[in-house]
């Protein structure tokens, strides 16, 4: 699925942002979107440690209670996307993408996510991985083990036909990430399947705004961006 060639894409990189101020400027993007007030934006960041529930809503996954969450220093959000609960945190790339779809009447949101899905596989095929789907399970997949989550929302325009796209990918880069966050889930609801990093994939330390800059040309190639727009 190709969205429109030549559209801009405003892009920012943010080394760390609390949780809920993230989802603030996402709802704020996408109404400014919506009306034509603001550009469509790739928003690309790193969270504090944070479990985030989305609309399937199973609490029982979260394998911690409310003290030991606090202890652990990890916030917990119910959020709008689809989706099981899932782990936030440093060495993890979150990128939410707010693009507008279906205005020409065309509405794949399937497609959506299988893009979203196959800009990562691409990517991870540049250092030699072979990165995959499961056919009952969204996220990108490195064997048996889950590199990259997705979870998304798609928000009826008000002022134009289609949907602005919210929420998106956690891509996960640093080694040790699943002994930090995921210990105190069953993430996405899965139990039998583990979760695995970049870093522990290729054997290399790597620098997250080093790949959040070279996950850009993936992006734009995959959803048909021509132009860039720098977003203060």
């Amino acid at each position: 699925m190709i969205i429109t060639n030549g559209r801009k894409l405003a892009i920012s990189y943010t080394p760390l942002m609390e949780y809920g101020k993230a989802w603030e400027l996402q709802k704020e993007a996408v109404q400014a979107i919506d009306a034509g007030d603001g550009p469509e934006r790739l928003i690309l960041l790193q969270h504090p440690p944070t479990y985030t529930i989305g609309s399937q809503n199973h609490p029982e996954h979260l394998l911690l209670n409310s003290e030991q969450l606090k202890e652990q220093g990890i916030a917990l959000f119910e959020i709008d996307r689809g989706g099981d609960i899932t782990y936030h945190g440093p060495g993890q790339l979150v990128g939410y993408p707010l693009l507008r779809i279906g205005e020409d009447g065309k509405v794949n949101l399937h497609g959506y996510l299988r893009d979203l899905e196959q800009v990562i596989i691409d990517y991870l095929a540049s250092y030699g991985i072979e990165g995959d789907r499961k056919p009952e399970y969204t996220g990108v997949w490195v064997g048996d083990k889950k590199i990259c989550a997705i979870g998304i929302k798609f928000n009826k325009s008000r002022f134009r036909k289609g949907f602005v796209t919210s929420h998106g990918f956690a891509f996960n880069i640093s080694a040790g990430i699943s002994e930090k966050g995921f210990q105190g889930i069953i993430p996405c609801g899965i139990a039998q399947y583990g979760v695995t990093s970049l870093e522990e994939c290729t054997g290399k330390s790597l620098d997250i705004e080093k790949i959040a800059q070279e996950l850009i040309p993936y992006f734009l190639s995959r959803f048909g961006y021509e132009e860039i727009l720098g977003d203060s």
